[in-house]
This record gives C-alpha cells, structure tokens and sequence, in this order.
C-alpha cells in the first residue's frame, strides 16, 4: 500500500530517524512528531491511517494520547501501534486498553517493523472494504 500516510511519535531522535528511514524505504508517506502535543498539532493538517505510539512521552505519554484520539469520533479509525523500549509484563495489556491496535517492543527491528505496519493497514483496508 504504497503512500500511506503514517505517523511516528516517539521523543528520541535516533528511534524517529529509523522508524522513518524504514518505512519511506517502503514507500509510505511518513511525518514525525516529538511529543503528544506536536502529534496533536500534525494532525490537524495530516490524517494518517496509522500512528507508531510511544508509550513514554514527556508530559502526556502514549497511553493518553491514544486515549484522546479513540475518543475522537473524526481520529478513532486511525490504527495505532504501541511502542515501547520499557516491555514489562502487563504493558501491552495497558496499551491494549488505552486503545492500542498492536504493540512492539523497541529496539526497533528493521524487519519485523515493516511487516507489522504492512499487515496492520492491510487490516484496516480490509475493514474499510467491508463497509
């Protein structure tokens, strides 16, 4: 699904880099933000199909901006992937409750990142289809 729009939100610059690197390699449209507050602000102007949600942001984490954007009737359709360097037992249960659609743990895999997000949107249009 070649440029798809998606976004990465995650506070460190090396994780952004690589997230980004990858999948424009694949050929998705990719936007980066360095917070909840700057993801809210790239989504008033961008709609990506999927988010990569760090959980551990400064000041509002990754957990309650998933919260905000599935409560969202315009944003709750946007498929959004947990990401997280601190994997504790219990964390993807969180993140599944919070609204989460999938989760990975960092670092990062440069295999496995782009075959979750290509399967995760091939749900999502699949979905879409349906209606």
């Amino acid at each position: 699904m070649a440029r798809e729009p998606v976004l990465i939100v995650d506070d460190n610059p090396q994780n952004l880099k690589l997230a980004k690197v990858i999948l424009v390699a694949q050929g998705y449209e990719v936007k980066t933000a360095i917070d909840a507050e700057d993801a809210l602000r790239i989504l008033e102007s961008f709609a990506p199909h999927l988010i990569l949600m760090d959980l551990q942001l400064p000041r509002m984490d990754g957990l309650e901006l998933t919260r905000r954007l599935k409560a969202d009737p315009a944003r709750r359709e946007i498929t959004i992937i947990a990401l997280t360097a601190y994997a504790m037992k219990g964390d993807d249960a969180k993140a599944f409750a919070a609204g989460c659609d999938g989760y990975l743990s960092k670092p990062i895999d440069i295999d496995e990142l782009p075959r979750v997000v290509a399967d995760h949107l091939a749900r999502r249009a699949s979905r879409e289809a349906r209606r």
